[in-house]
């Protein structure tokens, strides 16, 4: 509601992931009442998208922040080069959390967003 509301009479767009508490009958409810919102979700499957955000993390820690470039050129150099050194060692990430860590997190999600719901209705 904080979101939208400085936006009235505004086409809003959202990119969500396809997690179930954006499509639960609550929330299709109060974008029926909003017809100016509307939800994109990632495709799903998408899930290899999470591991590219983790090795942008990890260019951008290691590499990027808090370094000086004195122009864009210089920027891309460095960039190119940590690429370079990266793959001569690369190495794939690999999923640590089991599927019932997943799974639980997301009750606990779809339990917050309800407490949340409620709470915003009233």
């Amino acid at each position: 509601k904080k979101a939208v509301k400085p936006h009235t009479g505004k086409e809003i767009h959202v990119v969500l992931d396809n997690l179930s508490t954006h499509t639960t009958p609550e929330v299709k409810a109060w974008l029926a009442g909003h017809p100016h919102v509307h939800f994109h979700f990632t495709p799903v499957g998408s899930s290899w998208i999470n591991q590219v955000e983790t090795w942008f993390g990890i260019l951008t820690r290691q590499s990027i922040r808090r370094g000086t470039f004195a122009s864009v050129n210089v920027l891309i150099t460095q960039i190119r080069n940590y690429i370079d050194t990266w793959n001569s060692e690369a190495k794939p990430f690999t999923w640590t959390t089991t599927a019932e860590e997943i799974l639980a997190k997301v009750r606990l999600i779809q339990t917050n967003v309800k407490k949340l719901l409620a709470n915003n209705s009233k």
